[in-house]
């Protein structure tokens, strides 16, 4: 049976943080999709579409991936798509919390599905999307942080909102 994966999140912008994790979940699964969530509660900086096509830059190459988007249920997503596992990040003490209880909830709304957790590597422990954003509004160097696509994005986004 082949394994289908989600790997969802705002993605606002992409880390290398989220990269690392993508590049090895492509090792692990047999089709992974990008679900950039499209969230009204919470205020992006990019819209859906301009970071769906940031990331389709940022995994340009990336052999067993497709890049979509969402709103509403990930686990409603999961059942149309037909995927049966969930890929996450897990930085710290505080993500095991929030995605602990985040799994009992979907496990609890579809069974089949399984949630995999991943650590980054550790030079992407500390990053976020929300740190990236901090810095490149505060005229930061973020290319540490970000591939070079996503670097001239951000620059083109902060000249628009300051």
């Amino acid at each position: 049976m082949k394994t289908k994966a989600i790997y969802p999140g705002s993605f606002d912008p992409i880390t290398f943080g989220h990269l690392d994790l993508l590049k090895r979940s492509c090792k692990l699964f047999d089709d992974i999709t990008i679900a950039v969530v499209v969230n009204p509660h919470k205020k992006a900086l990019f819209t859906v579409e301009e970071r769906v096509a940031m990331i389709k830059k940022a995994t340009k190459g990336y052999g067993n991936i497709k890049i979509d988007k969402f709103d509403g249920l990930l686990v409603d997503y999961a059942k149309k798509v037909k995927a049966n596992v969930i890929i996450r990040g897990l930085r710290a003490i505080a993500d095991f919390e929030y995605e602990f209880q985040m799994a009992l909830v979907n496990r609890s709304l579809y069974k089949p599905l399984d949630m995999v957790y991943m650590m980054p590597s550790v030079e992407y422990t500390y990053l976020s999307s929300s740190i990236v954003r901090e810095v490149a509004a505060l005229g930061g160097d973020v290319s540490k942080f970000v591939p070079a696509c996503i670097v001239e994005s951000l620059k083109e986004k902060m000249k628009n909102v300051c």
